[in-house]
Protein backbone atom coordinates (compact mmCIF):
# COMPACT_ATOMS: atom_id res chain seq x y z
CA UNK A 1 0.00 0.00 0.00
CA UNK A 2 1.56 3.55 -0.77
CA UNK A 3 2.64 5.62 1.42
CA UNK A 4 1.03 3.57 4.17
CA UNK A 5 3.08 1.37 6.68
CA UNK A 6 1.76 2.26 9.47
CA UNK A 7 -0.12 0.77 12.76
CA UNK A 8 -3.65 0.10 11.55
CA UNK A 9 -6.62 -0.97 14.22
CA UNK A 10 -6.07 -4.50 12.83
CA UNK A 11 -3.02 -4.39 14.23
CA UNK A 12 -3.92 -3.53 18.08
CA UNK A 13 -5.63 -5.16 21.28
CA UNK A 14 -8.17 -2.95 22.52
CA UNK A 15 -10.13 -5.52 24.94
CA UNK A 16 -10.62 -3.82 28.09
CA UNK A 17 -8.50 -0.46 27.14
CA UNK A 18 -9.79 2.73 26.23
CA UNK A 19 -9.16 3.81 22.70
CA UNK A 20 -9.13 7.88 22.02
CA UNK A 21 -10.64 8.33 18.35
CA UNK A 22 -10.26 11.23 16.17
CA UNK A 23 -12.78 11.27 14.12
CA UNK A 24 -14.14 14.26 11.68
CA UNK A 25 -17.56 14.96 12.53
CA UNK A 26 -17.13 17.90 11.43
CA UNK A 27 -20.51 18.35 9.55
CA UNK A 28 -22.80 20.93 8.34
CA UNK A 29 -25.79 21.91 10.47
CA UNK A 30 -28.78 23.81 9.91
CA UNK A 31 -30.60 24.79 12.78
CA UNK A 32 -28.78 22.17 15.15
CA UNK A 33 -30.42 19.41 11.86
CA UNK A 34 -27.23 17.92 10.59
CA UNK A 35 -27.90 18.34 6.62
CA UNK A 36 -25.30 15.70 5.70
CA UNK A 37 -24.07 12.84 7.33
CA UNK A 38 -21.83 11.36 5.31
CA UNK A 39 -18.35 12.06 7.61
CA UNK A 40 -20.06 10.06 10.30
CA UNK A 41 -21.18 7.46 8.11
CA UNK A 42 -17.48 7.23 7.00
CA UNK A 43 -16.26 7.14 10.37
CA UNK A 44 -18.55 3.95 11.07
CA UNK A 45 -16.54 0.89 10.37
CA UNK A 46 -13.50 1.99 12.88
CA UNK A 47 -15.97 2.21 15.46
CA UNK A 48 -17.79 -0.63 14.78
CA UNK A 49 -14.08 -2.82 15.02
CA UNK A 50 -13.21 -1.05 18.64
CA UNK A 51 -16.94 -1.98 19.91
CA UNK A 52 -16.78 -5.55 18.29
CA UNK A 53 -13.31 -6.26 20.01
CA UNK A 54 -13.97 -4.84 23.34
CA UNK A 55 -12.64 -1.58 23.66
CA UNK A 56 -13.80 1.35 25.78
CA UNK A 57 -14.25 3.97 22.48
CA UNK A 58 -13.96 7.72 22.88
CA UNK A 59 -14.44 10.06 20.62
CA UNK A 60 -13.47 13.21 19.19
CA UNK A 61 -13.68 15.88 17.07
CA UNK A 62 -14.17 19.37 15.81
CA UNK A 63 -16.85 21.33 14.85
CA UNK A 64 -16.89 24.48 12.98
CA UNK A 65 -14.72 27.40 14.05
CA UNK A 66 -16.25 28.68 17.39
CA UNK A 67 -14.03 31.63 17.81
CA UNK A 68 -15.70 32.69 21.84
CA UNK A 69 -14.87 29.44 23.41
CA UNK A 70 -18.06 27.14 24.17
CA UNK A 71 -21.07 28.19 21.81
CA UNK A 72 -24.31 25.55 21.49
CA UNK A 73 -24.79 26.16 18.01
CA UNK A 74 -21.08 24.59 17.57
CA UNK A 75 -21.93 21.52 20.42
CA UNK A 76 -21.30 18.01 18.69
CA UNK A 77 -24.81 17.04 20.96
CA UNK A 78 -26.44 16.39 17.46
CA UNK A 79 -23.95 14.06 16.19
CA UNK A 80 -23.98 11.70 19.50
CA UNK A 81 -27.87 12.02 18.59
CA UNK A 82 -27.22 10.83 15.02
CA UNK A 83 -24.01 8.05 16.18
CA UNK A 84 -26.88 6.46 18.28
CA UNK A 85 -29.51 6.14 15.40
CA UNK A 86 -26.39 4.87 13.14
CA UNK A 87 -24.76 2.28 15.79
CA UNK A 88 -28.43 1.36 17.24
CA UNK A 89 -27.12 1.95 20.57
CA UNK A 90 -26.64 4.42 23.13
CA UNK A 91 -24.05 6.95 23.03
CA UNK A 92 -22.99 8.20 25.99
CA UNK A 93 -22.35 12.48 25.28
CA UNK A 94 -19.99 14.08 27.75
CA UNK A 95 -21.24 17.93 27.44
CA UNK A 96 -17.88 19.59 28.77
CA UNK A 97 -16.74 23.04 27.97
CA UNK A 98 -13.68 21.58 29.22
CA UNK A 99 -13.82 19.02 26.61
CA UNK A 100 -11.66 16.84 29.04
CA UNK A 101 -13.41 18.36 32.87
CA UNK A 102 -15.12 16.81 35.75
CA UNK A 103 -18.10 15.60 33.47
CA UNK A 104 -16.05 13.65 30.61
CA UNK A 105 -13.59 12.27 33.23
CA UNK A 106 -16.74 10.82 35.00
CA UNK A 107 -18.45 8.86 31.94
CA UNK A 108 -14.95 8.13 30.71
CA UNK A 109 -14.37 6.08 34.59
CA UNK A 110 -18.14 4.32 34.28
CA UNK A 111 -17.76 2.56 30.88
CA UNK A 112 -17.70 -1.13 30.39
CA UNK A 113 -16.56 -2.62 27.35
CA UNK A 114 -17.72 -1.81 23.80
CA UNK A 115 -19.06 1.62 25.52
CA UNK A 116 -18.64 4.64 23.28
CA UNK A 117 -18.24 8.27 24.58
CA UNK A 118 -18.50 11.13 23.06
CA UNK A 119 -16.61 14.40 24.11
CA UNK A 120 -17.30 18.02 23.00
CA UNK A 121 -15.79 19.97 20.41
CA UNK A 122 -11.91 19.59 20.72
CA UNK A 123 -11.89 23.42 19.71
CA UNK A 124 -14.09 24.59 22.81
CA UNK A 125 -10.13 24.16 24.24
CA UNK A 126 -8.81 27.32 22.74
CA UNK A 127 -5.57 25.44 23.07
CA UNK A 128 -6.57 23.20 20.09
CA UNK A 129 -6.22 24.57 17.03
CA UNK A 130 -2.17 26.43 18.81
CA UNK A 131 -1.18 22.62 19.79
CA UNK A 132 -0.45 23.57 23.46
CA UNK A 133 0.41 20.80 25.44
CA UNK A 134 -1.85 21.12 28.40
CA UNK A 135 -4.67 19.89 26.11
CA UNK A 136 -2.64 17.21 24.64
CA UNK A 137 -2.20 15.83 27.66
CA UNK A 138 -5.75 16.13 28.90
CA UNK A 139 -6.65 13.99 26.04
CA UNK A 140 -4.04 11.89 26.82
CA UNK A 141 -4.91 11.14 30.54
CA UNK A 142 -8.00 10.26 29.52
CA UNK A 143 -7.16 7.00 26.88
CA UNK A 144 -4.59 3.93 26.71
CA UNK A 145 -4.92 4.26 23.25
CA UNK A 146 -4.59 6.99 20.03
CA UNK A 147 -6.52 5.99 16.97
CA UNK A 148 -6.30 8.83 14.20
CA UNK A 149 -9.19 8.75 11.46
CA UNK A 150 -9.74 11.93 10.60
CA UNK A 151 -8.63 12.55 7.01
CA UNK A 152 -10.48 15.88 6.73
CA UNK A 153 -8.08 17.54 9.65
CA UNK A 154 -4.77 15.14 9.35
CA UNK A 155 -3.05 18.53 7.50
CA UNK A 156 -3.54 20.69 10.58
CA UNK A 157 -0.93 20.05 13.72
CA UNK A 158 -3.48 20.58 16.50
CA UNK A 159 -3.61 18.64 20.31
CA UNK A 160 -6.28 16.02 18.90
CA UNK A 161 -4.66 15.05 15.52
CA UNK A 162 -0.95 15.30 16.41
CA UNK A 163 0.20 16.71 19.68
CA UNK A 164 -1.80 14.26 22.12
CA UNK A 165 0.73 11.10 20.79
CA UNK A 166 3.62 12.82 22.48
CA UNK A 167 1.96 11.51 25.72
CA UNK A 168 0.09 7.74 24.64
CA UNK A 169 1.99 5.38 24.08
CA UNK A 170 -0.17 3.00 21.81
CA UNK A 171 -0.77 4.97 18.33
CA UNK A 172 -2.64 3.52 15.04
CA UNK A 173 -4.71 4.99 12.00
CA UNK A 174 -8.43 3.86 11.64
CA UNK A 175 -10.37 2.10 8.33
CA UNK A 176 -10.84 5.57 7.27
CA UNK A 177 -7.52 6.61 7.00
CA UNK A 178 -6.17 3.46 5.63
CA UNK A 179 -8.83 4.25 2.89
CA UNK A 180 -7.87 7.29 1.99
CA UNK A 181 -4.33 7.27 2.20
CA UNK A 182 -4.12 4.16 -0.14
CA UNK A 183 -6.41 5.50 -2.94
CA UNK A 184 -4.52 8.75 -3.08
CA UNK A 185 -0.86 7.31 -2.59
CA UNK A 186 -1.70 4.72 -4.86
CA UNK A 187 -2.79 7.47 -7.24
CA UNK A 188 0.11 9.84 -6.52
CA UNK A 189 2.98 7.32 -6.38
CA UNK A 190 2.26 4.45 -8.44
CA UNK A 191 -0.82 5.21 -10.53
CA UNK A 192 -2.35 2.78 -13.03
CA UNK A 193 -1.52 4.84 -16.30
CA UNK A 194 -2.73 6.72 -18.08
CA UNK A 195 -2.95 8.95 -14.83
CA UNK A 196 -5.17 12.09 -16.05
CA UNK A 197 -5.69 14.26 -13.12
CA UNK A 198 -8.46 17.69 -13.53
CA UNK A 199 -8.21 20.37 -11.37
CA UNK A 200 -10.97 23.04 -11.21
CA UNK A 201 -12.08 25.91 -9.20
CA UNK A 202 -11.86 29.09 -8.36
CA UNK A 203 -8.31 29.93 -7.26
CA UNK A 204 -5.11 29.13 -8.67
CA UNK A 205 -3.13 30.28 -5.47
CA UNK A 206 -4.53 27.54 -3.80
CA UNK A 207 -3.35 24.75 -6.49
CA UNK A 208 0.05 26.31 -6.75
CA UNK A 209 2.30 23.29 -5.65
CA UNK A 210 -0.57 20.65 -6.94
CA UNK A 211 -0.06 21.98 -10.30
CA UNK A 212 3.95 21.22 -10.58
CA UNK A 213 3.27 18.32 -8.46
CA UNK A 214 1.24 16.67 -10.74
CA UNK A 215 2.65 17.59 -13.80
CA UNK A 216 5.52 15.47 -13.07
CA UNK A 217 3.44 12.54 -11.64
CA UNK A 218 0.53 12.39 -14.36
CA UNK A 219 0.50 12.06 -18.04
CA UNK A 220 -2.74 14.41 -18.63
CA UNK A 221 -3.21 17.55 -16.56
CA UNK A 222 -7.05 19.21 -17.35
CA UNK A 223 -7.50 22.83 -15.83
CA UNK A 224 -11.06 23.75 -15.41
CA UNK A 225 -12.54 26.19 -13.11
CA UNK A 226 -12.19 29.60 -12.74
CA UNK A 227 -8.52 28.56 -12.21
CA UNK A 228 -8.42 28.26 -16.51
CA UNK A 229 -8.36 31.73 -17.01
CA UNK A 230 -5.24 33.01 -15.48
CA UNK A 231 -3.43 29.77 -17.70
CA UNK A 232 -5.64 31.28 -21.19
CA UNK A 233 -3.92 34.80 -19.74
CA UNK A 234 -0.92 33.11 -19.96
CA UNK A 235 -1.23 31.82 -23.53
CA UNK A 236 -1.63 35.32 -24.51
CA UNK A 237 -5.35 35.35 -24.97
CA UNK A 238 -7.72 38.01 -24.20
CA UNK A 239 -9.62 36.91 -20.68
CA UNK A 240 -12.27 39.54 -20.46
CA UNK A 241 -14.07 39.94 -17.13
CA UNK A 242 -13.01 36.77 -16.22
CA UNK A 243 -11.47 35.66 -12.80
CA UNK A 244 -7.71 36.43 -13.78
CA UNK A 245 -5.00 36.26 -10.92
CA UNK A 246 -2.80 38.84 -12.47
CA UNK A 247 0.15 37.79 -10.06
CA UNK A 248 0.10 34.39 -11.18
CA UNK A 249 0.18 34.65 -14.86
CA UNK A 250 4.20 34.03 -14.87
CA UNK A 251 4.15 31.04 -12.62
CA UNK A 252 0.99 29.48 -15.54
CA UNK A 253 3.72 30.67 -18.29
CA UNK A 254 6.17 28.57 -16.65
CA UNK A 255 3.64 25.47 -15.38
CA UNK A 256 2.88 25.32 -19.46
CA UNK A 257 6.57 25.51 -20.39
CA UNK A 258 7.64 22.50 -17.78
CA UNK A 259 4.69 20.37 -18.95
CA UNK A 260 5.90 20.62 -22.71
CA UNK A 261 9.44 20.19 -21.73
CA UNK A 262 8.28 17.20 -19.89
CA UNK A 263 5.99 16.07 -22.41
CA UNK A 264 3.00 16.04 -20.26
CA UNK A 265 -0.58 17.02 -22.03
CA UNK A 266 -1.92 20.09 -20.23
CA UNK A 267 -5.36 20.89 -21.71
CA UNK A 268 -6.74 24.10 -21.09
CA UNK A 269 -10.75 24.93 -21.99
CA UNK A 270 -10.55 25.83 -25.81
CA UNK A 271 -14.33 26.76 -25.62
CA UNK A 272 -16.20 28.91 -22.88
CA UNK A 273 -19.84 30.10 -21.35
CA UNK A 274 -19.52 33.43 -20.68
CA UNK A 275 -21.81 35.94 -19.21
CA UNK A 276 -22.00 39.66 -18.19
CA UNK A 277 -21.39 39.25 -14.48
CA UNK A 278 -21.38 36.52 -12.24
CA UNK A 279 -24.93 35.14 -11.23
CA UNK A 280 -26.33 37.36 -8.08
CA UNK A 281 -28.02 35.22 -6.10
CA UNK A 282 -25.38 32.43 -7.53
CA UNK A 283 -28.57 30.39 -8.76
CA UNK A 284 -30.37 32.92 -10.35
CA UNK A 285 -31.37 33.02 -13.98
CA UNK A 286 -28.38 34.00 -16.45
CA UNK A 287 -27.81 34.87 -20.05
CA UNK A 288 -24.99 33.16 -21.20
CA UNK A 289 -23.18 32.00 -24.81
CA UNK A 290 -20.59 30.13 -25.72
CA UNK A 291 -17.27 31.53 -27.28
CA UNK A 292 -13.68 30.27 -28.40
CA UNK A 293 -11.72 30.63 -25.18
CA UNK A 294 -9.09 32.76 -27.49
CA UNK A 295 -12.08 35.52 -28.44
CA UNK A 296 -13.37 36.24 -25.43
CA UNK A 297 -15.27 39.61 -25.20
CA UNK A 298 -13.84 42.55 -23.31
CA UNK A 299 -16.67 42.98 -21.28
CA UNK A 300 -17.50 39.82 -20.42
CA UNK A 301 -17.08 37.06 -17.94
CA UNK A 302 -15.92 32.65 -18.59
CA UNK A 303 -17.85 30.88 -15.68
CA UNK A 304 -17.91 27.13 -16.87
CA UNK A 305 -16.33 25.17 -20.19
CA UNK A 306 -18.02 24.96 -23.29
CA UNK A 307 -19.40 21.93 -25.09
CA UNK A 308 -16.23 21.29 -27.40
CA UNK A 309 -13.87 21.25 -23.95
CA UNK A 310 -16.12 19.16 -22.27
CA UNK A 311 -15.91 16.56 -25.02
CA UNK A 312 -11.71 16.61 -25.02
CA UNK A 313 -11.70 16.37 -20.98
CA UNK A 314 -14.36 13.17 -21.39
CA UNK A 315 -12.78 11.72 -23.96
CA UNK A 316 -9.38 12.24 -21.81
CA UNK A 317 -10.96 10.16 -19.15
CA UNK A 318 -11.98 7.52 -21.21
CA UNK A 319 -8.38 6.47 -22.47
CA UNK A 320 -7.26 7.04 -18.90
CA UNK A 321 -6.69 4.28 -16.01
CA UNK A 322 -6.15 6.34 -13.31
CA UNK A 323 -8.47 9.64 -12.95
CA UNK A 324 -8.33 12.45 -9.76
CA UNK A 325 -10.53 15.17 -9.73
CA UNK A 326 -10.22 17.82 -7.52
CA UNK A 327 -12.73 21.54 -8.14
CA UNK A 328 -15.25 21.95 -10.44
CA UNK A 329 -15.38 23.05 -13.66
CA UNK A 330 -17.55 26.21 -12.97
CA UNK A 331 -20.05 27.99 -10.86
CA UNK A 332 -22.11 24.77 -10.71
CA UNK A 333 -23.89 26.06 -7.49
CA UNK A 334 -26.08 27.53 -10.64
CA UNK A 335 -27.99 25.10 -13.09
CA UNK A 336 -26.85 27.01 -16.23
CA UNK A 337 -23.34 26.71 -15.45
CA UNK A 338 -23.19 23.68 -14.23
CA UNK A 339 -23.31 21.59 -17.37
CA UNK A 340 -19.23 21.40 -17.47
CA UNK A 341 -18.95 19.64 -13.66
CA UNK A 342 -21.67 17.49 -14.76
CA UNK A 343 -20.26 16.22 -18.47
CA UNK A 344 -16.98 15.53 -16.50
CA UNK A 345 -18.55 13.92 -13.64
CA UNK A 346 -20.91 11.29 -16.54
CA UNK A 347 -17.31 11.10 -17.80
CA UNK A 348 -15.87 9.45 -14.58
CA UNK A 349 -19.26 7.28 -13.95
CA UNK A 350 -18.65 5.46 -17.44
CA UNK A 351 -14.96 5.01 -17.28
CA UNK A 352 -13.02 2.02 -16.19
CA UNK A 353 -10.54 3.85 -14.66
CA UNK A 354 -9.95 4.18 -10.92
CA UNK A 355 -11.72 7.50 -10.14
CA UNK A 356 -10.47 9.58 -7.24
CA UNK A 357 -12.66 12.43 -5.90
CA UNK A 358 -10.64 15.38 -3.78
CA UNK A 359 -12.75 16.00 -1.01
CA UNK A 360 -14.25 19.69 -1.12
CA UNK A 361 -16.40 21.23 -4.07
CA UNK A 362 -16.05 18.47 -6.06
CA UNK A 363 -17.14 15.68 -3.80
CA UNK A 364 -20.11 17.94 -3.32
CA UNK A 365 -20.96 17.91 -6.64
CA UNK A 366 -20.72 14.19 -7.32
CA UNK A 367 -23.02 13.72 -4.21
CA UNK A 368 -25.39 16.07 -5.42
CA UNK A 369 -25.61 15.41 -8.84
CA UNK A 370 -26.10 11.64 -8.06
CA UNK A 371 -22.36 9.84 -9.28
CA UNK A 372 -21.74 9.16 -5.70
CA UNK A 373 -21.73 5.19 -6.27
CA UNK A 374 -19.65 5.60 -9.43
CA UNK A 375 -16.41 6.47 -8.48
CA UNK A 376 -14.16 4.07 -6.53
CA UNK A 377 -13.01 6.83 -3.75
CA UNK A 378 -14.46 10.31 -2.49
CA UNK A 379 -12.10 12.19 -0.20
CA UNK A 380 -13.19 13.11 2.78
CA UNK A 381 -10.91 16.16 3.16
CA UNK A 382 -10.17 18.84 0.58
CA UNK A 383 -7.75 20.25 1.93
CA UNK A 384 -5.78 17.52 3.21
CA UNK A 385 -6.30 15.80 -0.20
CA UNK A 386 -4.97 18.73 -1.96
CA UNK A 387 -1.80 18.63 0.59
CA UNK A 388 -1.59 15.01 -0.25
CA UNK A 389 -1.38 15.63 -3.97
CA UNK A 390 1.00 18.26 -4.17
CA UNK A 391 3.18 15.43 -1.79
CA UNK A 392 3.41 16.65 1.37
CA UNK A 393 3.60 14.70 4.45
CA UNK A 394 0.38 15.20 6.62
CA UNK A 395 1.32 16.05 10.38
CA UNK A 396 -1.36 13.98 11.43
CA UNK A 397 -0.22 10.89 9.29
CA UNK A 398 3.47 11.25 10.03
CA UNK A 399 3.00 10.89 14.44
CA UNK A 400 1.53 7.52 14.46
CA UNK A 401 3.42 4.53 14.61
CA UNK A 402 5.37 2.39 11.73
CA UNK A 403 4.63 -1.03 11.61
Amino acid sequence: MAGLNKVTVDDINVKGKKVLVRCDFNVPLKDGVISNDNRIVAALPTIKKLIDDGGKVILCSHLGKPKNGPEDKFSLAPVAARLSDLLGKNIVFAKDDEVVGENAKKAVAEMNDGDVVLLENTRFRKEETKNIESFSKDLASITDIFVMDAFGSAHRAHCSTAGITDFVKETAVGYLMQKEIKYLGNAVEVPERPFVAILGGAKVADKLNVISNLIEKCDTLIIGGGMAYTFLKAKGYETGSSLVDEEKVSYCADMLKKAEEMGKKLLLPIDTVIASSFPDPIDAEIDVQTVDSDKIPADKMGLDIGEKTQAIFADACKSAKTVVWNGPMGVFENPILAKGTIAVAKALAETDATTIIGGGDSAAAVVQLGFADKMSHISTGGGASLEYLEGKVLPGVAVIAEK
